[in-house]
């Protein structure tokens, strides 16, 4: 006869009651040994041939897919009250169709395909109870599978990272896929991130103010006329107050010197944030200065900033590569 130890535990999203360990084992989600028809699974709702029953709800079932994600879940969750929550599940926008550089993600830096680079760093960071890559080719999708990644194939409509982050949190039912909680939009060319500064970025959410996050650096007195360096103007609560690509905040007078900043285009979302800033149209400023992250301030979202040292080399055109594989050197990534 199946027998189980598992006590009773957190709700999913269905509002199907799951069960967990009393912490002496890994987490594994009740499945009996018999299967039985049904026409969709309780989770994701796509319809299966066959699935599973879950014996904690007879009337509900669940696929493999899904029950990957649930186990997943369970052998993440807090064990206990006051325990650290769950890792954020970070994703790597890749798009293949690049407009300036077309097959960027696989542009080979130092023997390895960019997208490799970039999922190694999220790795290395150990921030992340889940990395996946979300592109609009299959191409891109074999690669990471091959050198034993998670990819998703997404909207080839996607109009930026966001929205290809958004589709893949969507897709996963609250709850499932480490920490349904935290997204972490992780840049697709930026193969020299820090992993420290995925640390940061992360660490953010133990703040339950924050409802999106990202990450500043100092700036550089000669990157303050260029408009290619986008600059963060951050307020004393630590809480963004504008992006630019001008130089800002203006100065008049002799006055104390201010604390400059320039912005790392990574971000971090509580699922509910990142889904609502997905929905929203393109604003005012936003279109004027071509800054995406002022649609969420436009918006009354405020953005954590959350300060680290590490720059990083983002690759925009064929001749950044050698740009990049010469900060992977110096940074001993390579």
């Amino acid at each position: 006869m199946w027998r189980t130890v598992f006590t009773w535990g957190p709700k999913l999203s269905t509002g199907h009651a799951v069960r967990k360990t009393d912490m002496t084992q890994p987490a594994r989600f009740p499945v009996p040994r018999s299967r039985r028809k049904t026409p969709a699974c309780s989770f994701c709702k796509k319809p299966e041939a066959e699935v599973r029953q879950l014996v904690v709800q007879p009337s509900a079932a669940i696929c493999d897919e899904c029950l990957v994600k649930v186990n997943a879940e369970l052998a993440g969750k807090p064990k206990e009250a006051g325990a650290q929550p769950a890792r954020p599940v970070a994703v790597i926008p890749a798009r293949y169709a690049s407009t300036r550089f077309p097959g960027k993600p696989l542009a080979s830096i130092a023997g390895k395909p960019m997208v490799r680079h970039v999922y190694d760093r999220c790795v290395e960071s150990q921030a992340f109870a889940r990395i996946v890559v979300a592109t609009d080719d299959q191409r891109i999708v074999a690669e990471v599978r091959a050198f034993g990644g998670e990819a998703e194939l997404t909207s080839p409509a996607c109009a930026s990272g966001t929205d290809r982050v958004a589709e893949v949190a969507r897709r996963a039912p609250a709850g499932l896929g480490g920490s349904a909680d935290v997204w972490v939009n992780v840049q697709g060319d930026e193969p020299a991130v820090h992993p420290e500064a995925l640390r940061t970025l992360a660490a953010a959410f133990a703040d339950p103010r924050v409802e999106m996050a990202t990450l500043v650096r100092p700036l550089a007195e000669a990157e303050r006329n260029n408009p290619n360096v986008v600059k963060a103007v951050v307020g004393v609560d630590g809480f963004a107050l504008y992006f630019s690509r001008s130089d800002v905040p203006f100065v008049r007078g002799e006055v104390p010197p201010v604390a400059r900043y320039g912005h790392l285009g990574l971000y971090g979302y509580r699922r509910a944030t990142l889904l609502r800033l997905a929905a929203l149209p393109p604003t005012p400023l936003e279109r004027a200065e071509s800054l995406e992250q002022l649609r969420a301030l436009e918006n009354g979202i405020r953005i954590a900033c959350k300060t680290t040292p590490h720059a990083s080399a983002g690759v925009d055109r064929p001749e950044d590569v050698a740009v990049a594989a010469a900060r992977l050197k110096a940074l001993g990534l390579v």
